[in-house]
């Protein structure tokens, strides 16, 4: 079942600068220009781009917060601006500075709250909030007001409390920033398995890297209001020139004017006894054979290239 369904997506802004001592000019900024995204259920998506690309404002027209200047928008099967409270019922949010959770009252009075305002059953709230315990580890901090968790208590609160009434999708906005390794580890880990379950269709945006690498197999970059990529992390290292890299430590100096077939030298150490080499290719084998055959070996790795490289040449072109 198709849980997110977008076609042409716009949102266009008018803004006014100054144009003379007297006169002002307006144009009409597109903050989302031409947006086209499906979502199945179950399904975990990157939702990535450089800060003003039109992130935050899909986000904002997916969860009815903004209305569409254009386009199609589906989600749930629901108009998200005609249909926000219906909507609201079915979706879960974490963004950024808006939190579910009551300041003053212990973490779990929040989770009761929450379960009369969206009419959940006792048991089914019950059951799921058991599942969230045990894999966030709230136990340790359920009687604890939320005014004195810790950052990354905080947030595994706010990612319980976005799950209690069973949202079919669940939007998120930089999850994991500020947190510590730990916590990282945890809501990482957290989202890995609800996942795996496939009851909830997840939307991630973040400017951690490391989080999309370890979760999502479907990567959708976004700048200048457009889609540049929609595909896995493997099309987009293939898309955009990303090469493997074998670094080797050698017994003895790299032979100058040396050639490794299938692979470029990129630099040698001072003393000649390390080297780098990039692949042209994917597979490292035959390079690690040619080289074994050539040079004496101390020591080898073959690394894999950075995400947070390709983006960045994303980004630039």
């Amino acid at each position: 079942m198709m849980i997110i369904d977008v076609s042409d997506l716009r949102k266009d802004f008018t803004t006014s600068r100054k144009a003379g001592r007297f006169r002002r000019e307006r144009r009409t900024v597109s903050a989302v220009d031409g947006v086209s995204l499906s979502v199945e259920r179950g399904e975990l998506i990157g939702y990535i781009g450089p800060n003003g690309a039109g992130k935050s404002t899909t986000l904002k027209m997916l969860t009815g917060v903004l209305t569409p200047s254009a386009g199609h928008v589906r989600v749930c099967g629901l108009d998200p601006v005609r249909s926000r409270v219906q909507l609201a019922r079915r979706i879960g949010v974490v963004f950024g500075q808006r939190s579910q959770l009551w300041w003053d009252l212990p973490l779990r009075e929040s989770f009761s709250l929450l379960r009369h305002i969206y009419q959940v059953p006792a048991a089914e709230h019950a059951a799921r909030l058991r599942v969230c315990a045990d894999l966030l580890g709230l136990d340790e901090f359920a009687a604890t007001p939320v005014r004195q968790l810790s950052l990354g208590q905080r947030m595994r609160g706010e990612l319980t409390a976005a799950l209690l009434h069973g949202p079919e999708v669940l939007f998120l906005d930089e999850p994991t920033i500020g947190l510590d390794v730990l916590s990282k580890q945890a809501v990482r880990d957290f989202l890995g398995e609800l996942d795996r379950r496939g009851d909830t269709a997840v939307v991630l945006t973040t400017h951690d890297l490391a989080d999309i690498e370890k979760l999502c197999e479907r990567l959708v970059v976004i700048d200048h209001g457009r889609v540049v990529h929609d595909g896995s992390l493997d099309a987009l290292h293939a898309a955009y020139g990303s090469r493997r890299v074998v670094v080797a430590d050698l017994d003895g100096e790299w032979p100058a004017g040396l050639e490794i077939p299938g692979a470029a030298v990129t630099s040698v150490a001072a003393d000649g006894r390390r080297v780098t080499l990039t692949l042209a290719g994917n597979a490292a084998g035959e390079v690690v054979a040619a080289l074994a055959r050539a040079v004496p070996l101390r020591d080898l790795s073959v690394q894999e290239p950075e995400i947070e490289d390709v983006v960045a040449r994303v980004y630039r072109g």
